[in-house]
């Protein structure tokens, strides 16, 4: 059994997931996506949009999304593992509405493929960043929940 940590995801609307049971967590750094296990170094990162997963003890997992902002590895007084990670925004995948994030997605495209100042250019990227990663946080999950809807049929 490995060990488990301390996991707490948080935005400006508040709490979005907190666990004491995490086995692993990947969250999206800006190098790329950055797995975290008990007594991992302690380090500051910079998140981009992406899916963020918690494996939990007994193999549970929950599937995030995270529209950036820093992931903090650090150790508490008691010298266990903590991994809190400060997010602009995020969302639960199951939350994840997939026709208004498809939709999102189509709308940023068509503001991309006009002219476009500089400061509504880079407003209509991050939209199209958003709602992509939001799309594929949804079809992991999709995904994932079809996997196990398997398995259990056999």
């Amino acid at each position: 059994m490995a060990a488990t940590f301390h996991v707490k995801v948080l935005t400006a609307e508040g709490q979005l997931y907190e666990s004491d049971r995490a086995e692993f967590v990947v969250v999206p750094s800006a190098d790329g996506e950055m797995g975290v296990l008990d007594r991992h170094v302690p380090l500051v990162a910079l998140l981009k949009p992406g899916p963020m997963t918690v494996t939990e003890e007994g193999g549970d997992e929950d599937v995030l999304y995270v529209s950036g902002g820093f992931a903090d590895i650090s150790r508490d007084a008691e010298d266990r593992t903590t991994v809190t990670v400060l997010a602009d925004s995020g969302e639960r995948a199951h939350d994840i509405d997939e026709a208004a994030a498809e939709e999102s997605r189509r709308r940023a495209q068509e503001m991309l493929a006009g002219k476009l100042s500089a400061e509504d250019y880079a407003e209509a990227a991050g939209m199209l960043e958003r709602s992509v990663g939001r799309i594929r946080v949804a079809e992991i999950s999709r995904r994932r929940r079809a996997s196990r809807g398997e398995r259990a049929m056999r």
